[in-house]
């Protein structure tokens, strides 16, 4: 597992409505987005901006489901990419020291790691596929 930092979250408006975060290997130059949904990017860029909001919102309460289950997110992964979709892992460690991995989608994943500040990784073989050997993304916002 490689580690990775959340480096950009671009929210987009209009003809092209997709939103995007970008991670990026912490001792590397490889980088690559994932196309995630309006409110997780929402959810994303408010925490990371730390906007206060009202009420909790639907991570944070998983969050505190978390943990009030006397459990903790111990890292996120981004473990495959199958015809497009990125898939994710929620490593989940209780007071017993057990390790429960839980799927889930990158977007929601990424917005509680933000929220908890659990280290994020990804896959080496995801990392071949986005970005080939001697490929570079150029993604300009």
């Amino acid at each position: 597992m490689i580690p990775v930092d959340l480096v950009r979250i671009i929210i987009r408006d209009g003809v092209k409505p997709e939103q995007l975060v970008f991670l990026r290997e912490r001792e590397g130059q490889r980088e690559f987005a994932i196309v995630i949904g309006r409110f997780e990017a929402d959810a994303i860029r408010r925490r990371v901006h730390e906007t206060p909001m009202a009420r909790p919102m639907t991570h944070d309460l998983l969050h505190s489901v978390i943990g009030e289950l006397g459990a903790r997110v111990e890292r996120v992964v981004v473990s495959r990419l199958e015809g497009g979709t990125f898939f994710a892992e929620l490593h989940l460690c209780s007071e017993a020291a057990e390790t429960r991995v839980v799927d889930c989608r990158p977007s929601d994943a990424i917005a509680l790691a933000v929220r908890t500040e659990t280290p994020l990784f990804v896959s080496e073989e995801v990392f071949r596929q986005v970005c080939p050997e001697g490929a570079f993304l150029d993604l300009d916002p």
